[in-house]
């Protein structure tokens, strides 16, 4: 869901779905629906994208009495409302749906955010908090890893530049469906939001002694190459992480939470 003037909305939803909603053949509707929709694998990716805003179509389960007791207990906040979306189908049709089939048995289709407003959300100043880029990711894994990230600091937004797509579904799986908490998207280097570019490379200053602004875009490499030479001539700050010698490197998600949690702690809050 977006708001037409401030973007995506970051905040958690309680209110009630649209109870008149026409009923829908939910095999029908996945299949109609699948090609254009962002897949939601697993009970906490439907459940955080619920939360946060997300328009979710259609929400399937093989086991809706099981799916509906984890909601009971991690998610009551937006109980009632998985009981509205959540239609159960037979297991066998529940593992043609999905490429993947979750040890929740739970997946579902969401909308995803208007392009045009996620630019806007990453682009609007002053900001509160950081901009996360990831220079050319190669794993998806990793990428939906730091998304999460991203959410719970309650950071701006996650850019990603290169080939890897961000909304792609093993992304948003590994993200838990946290994409809808904060604003997600692929830009080139030239585009990237504005604010001060820090950027993590082993050269750089000890982050240690370094406070990061709120509204910085704080940008790391991939996992084999490390920064762009593009992105790394914009830089206007380089900042290393402390490492023992002879370590080689950090994984990139442990990487952009060890620096997130550096502004964090040095005055920077999640919202």
């Amino acid at each position: 869901m977006n708001d037409p003037v401030s973007g995506p909305v970051n905040d958690p939803v309680s209110g009630p779905v649209d109870d008149d909603r026409p009923a829908l053949d939910p095999v029908r509707a996945w299949r109609r629906l699948a090609d254009t929709s962002v897949l939601l694998d697993g009970f906490h990716a439907l459940k955080h994208a619920v939360r946060f805003g997300a328009e979710v179509p259609v929400a399937v389960t093989a086991d809706r009495t099981a799916a509906l007791a984890l909601a009971d207990d991690l998610a009551p906040d937006v109980r009632d409302r998985l009981a509205r979306l959540l239609q159960e189908v037979p297991e066998e049709t529940y593992r043609t749906l999905v490429p993947r089939p979750h040890p929740t048995a739970v997946a579902a289709l969401a909308v995803r955010p208007e392009r045009a407003a996620q630019l806007a959300a990453l682009g609007r100043t002053p900001r509160t908090a950081p901009v996360v880029v990831l220079d050319n990711p190669r794993n998806l894994g990793n990428a939906g890893a730091v998304i999460r990230l991203a959410a719970g600091f309650g950071a701006t937004g996650v850019v990603t530049t290169g080939t890897l797509d961000p909304w792609h579904p093993t992304v948003v799986r590994g993200g838990a469906g946290l994409h809808f908490a904060t604003a997600v998207e692929r830009l080139e280097v030239a585009e990237l939001p504005p604010g001060p570019l820090f950027a993590l490379d082993p050269e750089g200053e000890d982050i240690r002694v370094s406070k990061l602004p709120d509204d910085a875009v704080l940008a790391f490499g991939s996992e084999r190459s490390g920064l762009s030479t593009e992105l790394r001539a914009r830089a206007d700050h380089l900042l290393s992480l402390p490492m023992r010698p002879q370590v080689s490197s950090y994984n990139l998600a442990t990487s952009v939470a060890m620096t997130l949690y550096h502004w964090s702690a040095t005055g920077g809050s999640p919202s």
